[in-house]
């Protein structure tokens, strides 16, 4: 072999990847990573969590993490045909625990809501992994069922049944923030796979009318409506965690008060190193910070629809959805954390994916990007095929 030939090869096995993708996960991991243990120190040293360690939520969130990456490892070795056969499957098995974390003396409640199973390691929140379960599920079923997409008895209504079974799941518990996201998911699918725009639009509708119904029927909702509309006007009450925020953010400025410098996780910002991260972020790394992680995501969400519309053109129809799920999943759920954080968006409680603490949000978004680089990588291989 020539030293020429030898010289190409590893450029050949580095087009095996996308590079841009991984390093875009990687860095949001470790900015996640930096930020949890920043934003969590003065919580944990308060010992209300049964240790008085500063280091009590970054050594969970890093075995969380550990976790995480071996799972999606794993999971990017199995093809996408594999896990379209399973689809149906992991969907019940989700719905199945579900049921099972609103079982009293079995699903772990916190703050009123019922929505982690405890584990040994750690604990499982069964919507989170039902997100991904749902990008699958929707994916499958929209493939299977392509030739009746324009059909309301055969292609909508059970589709319909289902999305409104897996609601009333997650708002039992309650999971509103949760069920948004997976509304957000099954309709995208349905879009993208080619449903009649007349039922999209009456799907449309209905979940529309389904959620204003759920806030005025619930008088914790309607508080967050009142509260996200003027935080100012009771900042000690509805509009607390808001107005907060807005100090956060107006504190860090163009480029922060510095790593750990951050005032307002001192006690003052509920859930500081979870839903609300990104006003820390925004704290102690300014708006350069800030725009640096929604560059991050934007990249992410791009990279899954041009990797859905290439699978697509190779008829790859089932990688193509998956990933274009998981790109409406990302980004819409990024969006809505977002937008909650800077008063665009009523209070909701939705992590940051990939930044957030919380050990099952981790694994559900650490696998959903080890399918988006399986996809990626099939198609390569589909396209090298094609010339060879």
């Amino acid at each position: 072999m020539s030293f020429a030939q030898t010289a190409k090869r590893p450029a050949v096995a580095a087009r095996e990847f996308d590079d841009s993708l991984v390093w875009v996960g990687v860095l949001l991991l470790g900015i996640g990573t930096v930020m949890v243990y920043s934003a969590s120190i003065a919580i944990a040293e308060a010992g209300r969590f049964g240790s008085a360690q500063p280091t009590y939520f970054l050594i969970r969130h890093c075995f969380a993490l550990t976790i995480s990456v071996a799972a999606a490892v794993c999971m990017f070795q199995v093809p996408l045909r594999l896990w379209q056969q399973a689809a149906p499957y992991l969907f019940l098995f989700g719905a199945a625990l579900l049921v099972l974390v609103l079982i009293p003396g079995i699903g772990r409640e916190v703050n009123g809501s019922r929505r982690w199973l405890p584990l040994v390691v750690m604990n499982l929140q069964p919507s989170e992994l039902m997100k991904l379960f749902v990008v699958l599920y929707a994916a499958d079923y929209t493939v299977r069922k392509a030739a009746w997409m324009h059909s309301l008895r055969k292609g909508f209504l059970p589709m319909l049944a289902v999305m409104l079974f897996v609601g009333a799941l997650l708002l039992r518990e309650p999971d509103f923030g949760a069920f948004a996201v997976i509304a957000c998911i099954a309709m995208g699918v349905l879009f993208l796979g080619g449903m009649n725009w007349r039922l999209f639009f009456g799907l449309f509708v209905l979940l529309a009318i389904g959620f204003v119904v759920v806030i005025l029927t619930s008088p914790y909702r309607m508080q967050r409506i009142l509260g996200f509309m003027d935080p100012w006007a009771d900042p000690f009450g509805k509009g607390y965690q808001l107005s907060h925020a807005l100090i956060a953010f107006g504190r860090g400025e163009w480029l922060g008060v510095g790593l750990g410098a951050s005032v307002e996780k001192l006690f003052y910002l509920p859930e500081a190193h979870t839903d609300f991260l990104l006003a820390v972020i925004g704290e102690e790394l300014g708006f350069v910070g800030v725009s640096v992680v929604i560059l991050l995501f934007a990249w992410l969400t791009a990279r899954a629809f041009a990797i859905g519309a290439q699978a697509a053109k190779l008829e790859r129809y089932f990688n193509a959805l998956v990933s274009q799920a998981i790109g409406i999943w990302l980004g819409a759920q990024t969006v809505i954390n977002m937008g909650v954080n800077m008063g665009l968006l009523p209070t909701k409680g939705l992590t940051l994916p990939f930044l957030s603490f919380g050990g099952s949000g981790l694994l559900a978004n650490c696998c959903a990007l080890a399918l988006l680089l399986r996809a990626d990588w099939e198609n390569r291989q589909l396209m090298r095929g094609r010339v060879a």
